[in-house]
């Protein structure tokens, strides 16, 4: 009964320390630009009859829109109790993960809680695009924690379904738990002498399927370089090429991390305070930071898919590797003190993390970002969110012309509204990372547009009907017919 009040009040700990270090937790935020369109579209097919494609473009790798369609028909949960609930599950699950791996690999609960405490700090990997934690719900964190929980799976002898857990995450996030996959591969292989036969098995079927995909199959063409357009259109998101993007600050960081985790392990593996099968662990690394070394060429040359698996987050796993040895180095292992014992030294050290991932989270959640509430289970009630409950109620068709920086400038996606918008700069552009026809439609629609704050009443209308636009939404007074109005926002009628 002790211990498991103790894990109960660990969990609940990590998940407030953790959601404080991410500023809060916020529904809309980021990424579910995305997700939530795309499962207004599972909920309702006839909405979006002009974005579908675009969203479609990510959304035929994911099933997590699926997913949260179905639980809410069965539930008849909102997507807001949806996604904080997922919120909530994927912290936990990330603790109970981290938990159980400290217990594997380190001697002491020192330790444990150590590492439970360094893994609330959120930060982001250098130039990658990806950070350890989110303050909104985002699958990329579930399946870091059902990969994470994988490795727990592998270190107690149980390889094949660790192998088959990182799979099914899969389909949450493909190409989080792709490294993962890849990751497990060579430790098992290391580890597990009996299962290399099956393991070159797979990995021959892989590498067919592969081929075929790539060369035969949907995914033909995949490995042709990006159009100059279309690398240009990516031009913001400054992680994608390494080569020409990461700074040498970038380049240390990184293969700082990669360096510390792969020596961290080698020095527990040789001498043998590792846990059994750290070896495979050690393997995995090395694994991870050649492939990403080797992919480098076609990733600068441009080939799509090895831009868009996006092989440079794989430091997030070595992230959290090269944290899982430093605080294996300083707390776990006997550190000689100047006064009192190894012990007491080694506490304190724990007991400095923590205090570091109190304050920081205090900082960031109740100062830095102390302008927002804490937790955001809703859109804000302000003056947009009334505009897109506006726009909720026009019929499913509706086709939205808005400022293309609306969503960061007014704190969230016209598209909430499960109507057509006709350009959403910041989340379009990601979409066309996904393919070429994407792309197109983003720098058709960036080029027709212009400058939107030049925007007048006559260019309005020749886009409106090129485009077969509805309303514009402006805080500008234009000689348009006014529609509606809510506060400083005007919604125009544009035919």
């Amino acid at each position: 009964m002790r211990r498991s009040l103790i894990y109960a009040a660990g969990a609940l700990a990590f998940l407030v320390v953790a959601t404080l270090n991410s500023g809060g937790y916020r529904y809309g935020a980021s990424d579910q630009a995305f997700y939530i369109p795309a499962v207004l579209k599972q909920l309702d097919p006839s909405l979006f009859p002009r974005d579908t494609a675009l969203l479609a473009s990510q959304a035929r790798y994911f099933l997590v829109d699926e997913l949260v369609a179905a639980v809410m028909r069965t539930t008849g949960c909102s997507i807001e109790a949806c996604f904080a609930a997922g919120y909530v599950l994927s912290l936990l699950l990330l603790y109970a993960a981290l938990w159980r791996f400290g217990h594997l690999v380190f001697r002491t609960r020192i330790a444990v809680w150590a590492l439970l405490a360094a893994e609330t700090l959120r930060h982001r990997i250098t130039k990658t695009g990806v950070n350890t934690l989110e303050g909104y719900f985002h699958p990329r964190i579930l399946v870091f924690a059902l990969g994470v929980w994988g490795l727990t799976l592998y270190l107690r002898g149980r390889p094949w379904l660790a192998l088959a857990t990182v799979c099914a995450a899969g389909l949450l996030h493909p190409t989080t738990a792709a490294f993962f996959v890849v990751f497990l591969l060579p430790a098992i292989w290391t580890t597990e002498p009996a299962a290399r036969r099956a393991i070159g098995s797979l990995a021959c079927v892989g590498v067919g399927a592969a081929a075929w995909l790539l060369l035969a199959g949907p995914m033909r063409g995949a490995l042709e370089p990006m159009d100059p357009a279309w690398r240009a259109l990516l031009g913001s998101k400054d992680y994608l090429f390494p080569v020409r993007d990461w700074a040498a600050g970038t380049w240390i960081a990184n293969l700082g991390t990669a360096a510390l985790a792969i020596g961290g392990l080698r020095w527990r593996v040789t001498r043998r305070v590792a846990a059994p099968r750290e070896a495979g662990l050690l393997a995995g690394a090395v694994v991870l930071a050649l492939g990403f070394l080797v992919t480098l060429p076609a990733v600068t040359l441009g080939s799509a898919l090895f831009v868009q698996l996006q092989i440079s987050r794989a430091f997030w796993m070595l992230d959290l590797l090269a944290t899982f040895v430093l605080v294996g180095w300083l707390v776990d292992r006997p550190v000689p003190a100047v006064r009192g014992s190894g012990r007491d030294w080694r506490l304190a050290v724990a007991m400095l993390l923590a205090g570091i991932a109190v304050a920081r989270g205090a900082w960031v959640g109740l100062v830095e970002r102390g302008d927002r509430p804490l937790i955001s289970t809703t859109l804000p009630d302000n003056d947009w969110t009334r505009v897109i409950r506006w726009a909720g109620t026009q019929p499913a068709r509706t086709h939205l012309l808005a400022d293309p920086g609306h969503a960061w400038k007014y704190g969230a996606p016209l598209r909430y509204a499960g109507r057509d918008v006709f350009l959403e700069e910041v989340k379009d552009v990601a979409l066309a990372f996904y393919g070429r026809e994407a792309a197109v439609r983003v720098i058709e629609r960036q080029a027709a547009l212009g400058d939107f704050a030049a925007l007048d009443a006559p260019a309005a209308r020749a886009l409106a009907a090129r485009f077969q636009l509805d309303y514009l939404v402006d805080e500008r007074d234009l000689n348009l017919p006014l529609v509606h109005r809510e506060g400083r926002f005007r919604i125009y009628a544009l035919h």
